[in-house]
């Protein structure tokens, strides 16, 4: 994965396939809705899981029953990357599987 800085294009590009996803400044960021905060809990437990397999981490807001994810690379200038697209798409493939919409 590349920790190189992405063209304003390559990041609109990659957004298309990752609905709900958006950039707020220079982060990759979504807030998830789940059904009650065990479920918002369990999903944050679950993203913590991969953020250690990838050795790249996120800041995650855990609200009552939501869970924002924001995220960038800092030795990239803080600056979104490949890596923190990466990151995403995990988040996105194991949501559903909490009930997150």
């Amino acid at each position: 994965m590349s920790s190189e800085p992405l063209s304003q294009k390559e990041i609109e590009d990659r957004l298309r396939e990752l609905p709900g996803w958006a950039v707020e400044d220079d982060r990759l960021v979504r807030t998830y809705r789940l059904a009650g905060h065990l479920a918002a809990g369990a999903l944050v437990a679950h993203i913590v899981v991969v953020q250690d397999e990838l050795d790249h981490h996120s800041d995650l807001t855990l609200g009552y029953n939501t869970v924002r994810v924001s995220v960038n690379t800092h030795s990239a200038g803080d600056r979104v990357t490949d890596t923190d697209f990466t990151l995403a798409e995990r988040v996105e493939a194991l949501s559903p599987a909490h009930g997150a919409s």
